[in-house]
């Protein structure tokens, strides 16, 4: 059995090192966050944009789009792409330790045939963000983050709706392919592009057939491996650019189970993640300590994966208090539900008190070493918001419970110790002593004795 298991770990390191990427995956972690609400809007992440238009029904991009003059929209977009993310954004996340940004992109921005109604421009935004990485030293995952028909019903995935389609029409699997094709071929040979994520958060759950569903995200991996892989078509040269593949929300332990794009037949892939601790009831009515212990016992589920792992969205806060997060015009469970109060929760930082930064500090700390310890990294959701600090990597670094990281082997920050101090500062923490009890039980028994 030992030589059967040695024989699969040299079989992984041999296949994996055959990927010869602009970032050494095998080696390095990847610490990176995501540049949300950029070419994909968000009504969370800039809530004016969407204010702004003094129409309710615009929920998402789509409806930003249609129920507005279409001049009004490309206005606002083409300003909004020109000043949200700008290079000295790259520099200074650059500058933060990071090595990675993950940007997220819709199909609409290659792809309107289905007479959609978005604006398009995005692609000029994504060849600057490409450029500015590479002028910092970062590397670049892009996201396809919403497909024709949307594979979630999210308004990230560019249209919010109640009955995701995207994977009952071969017309829209292959649209969403065809776009994977041409980023495939236009970053083979980049060493900036490391990575291509071929379709965020699929959610079988939100369609009518479910099972159906996980068919056709599993065929779409590995016919976008071939693509990602194998971008010259014909059965030309590998490229070195990694597939990213969701879980899809159904647990690493699922895809394990199934055998997904295993080795020794396909190699460069990593599944993406995503762990938030707000979109559940149980998870809001987590204790603060609760919430510390959760991040501390994910590293059970991702150590048990035949595949790389990166977590590619989490963040520091544990309440679902921002204004839209649930969507617009969705109130918070948090506070609707009584578990708690968004006062002084989400907003400015500048009213945060010291004892809820130092929440967010120990939250973002316990996520980020149980991710360098069992995945091989991080990508954390988001680089900025409008009024949202809680959610804002470039806001904990202004105000303190986020610290510029060392680029080096033996950077202590995160503490890839932070979760085993904590449970020994638990352990150890004063108890009663026997003698506490006894004398407690003695005193019960006296105070019983004496009034009977």
């Amino acid at each position: 059995m030992g030589l059967i298991a040695l024989y699969t770990v040299l079989l992984f390191a041999f296949t994996i090192f055959a990927v010869t990427s602009g970032f050494n995956y095998d080696q390095d972690t990847i610490r990176g966050v995501n540049l949300g609400g950029w070419l994909v809007l968000e009504p969370w992440i800039t809530p004016s944009l969407f204010d702004n238009t003094g129409n309710s029904n615009i929920v998402d991009e789509y409806t930003f789009c249609l129920n507005q003059p279409i001049q009004n929209a490309t206005d606002a977009l083409w300003k909004h792409w020109d000043r949200w993310i700008t290079e000295e954004d790259f520099k200074e996340i650059a500058e933060a330790g990071l090595n990675h940004v993950r940007l997220p992109i819709g199909y609409w921005a290659f792809d309107t045939s289905a007479d959609e109604p978005y604006v398009m421009g995005q692609v000029v935004y994504l060849e600057k963000a490409v450029a500015w990485a590479g002028n910092h030293g970062l590397k670049v995952i892009i996201d396809l983050h919403g497909v024709p028909g949307s594979q979630n019903g999210f308004d990230n995935s560019g249209q919010k709706t109640s009955d995701p389609s995207w994977y009952r029409s071969q017309l829209n699997v292959d649209r969403a392919r065809a776009i994977i094709q041409r980023l495939a071929n236009t970053y083979k040979d980049s060493t900036v592009v490391t990575a291509i994520s071929v379709m965020n958060e699929p959610a079988p759950q939100n369609t009518r057939d479910p099972d159906g569903m996980l068919a056709v995200t599993r065929q779409y991996w590995y016919d976008t491996y071939q693509d990602v892989r194998h971008p010259t078509k014909g059965g030309g040269s590998q490229s070195n650019t990694m597939l990213v593949v969701s879980d899809a929300f159904k647990g690493l332990g699922y895809w394990k189970d199934s055998n997904l794009l295993t080795l020794p037949d396909y190699e460069g892939v990593i599944v993406d993640i995503h762990r938030y601790q707000m979109f559940e009831d149980e998870a809001l009515r987590r204790t603060n300590d609760q919430h510390l212990d959760f991040a501390c016992s994910q590293g059970a589920e991702l150590r048990n994966s035949t595949l790389w792992v990166v977590v590619g969205e989490w963040t520091p806060a544990a309440t679902d208090c921002a204004k839209y997060l649930n969507s617009r015009n969705v109130d918070s469970r948090y506070s609707d539900q009584g578990y708690g109060d968004c006062a002084r929760l989400t907003g400015s930082a500048l009213l945060f008190d010291e004892g809820y930064k130092a929440f967010l500090a120990r939250h973002w700390e316990a996520q980020a070493s149980t991710f360098e310890q069992y995945a091989k990294g991080w990508i954390q959701w988001t680089w900025k918001t409008e009024i949202a600090d809680e959610w804002s990597y470039k806001a904990g670094l202004k105000y303190g419970w986020i610290k510029r990281i060392e680029r080096s082997a033996n950077s202590s920050y995160p503490n890839p110790q932070f979760c085993a101090n904590r449970v020994r500062a638990t352990s150890s923490a004063p108890g009663r002593s026997p003698l506490y009890y006894a004398a407690l039980i003695f005193l019960v028994i006296f105070v019983f004795c004496t009034f009977l």
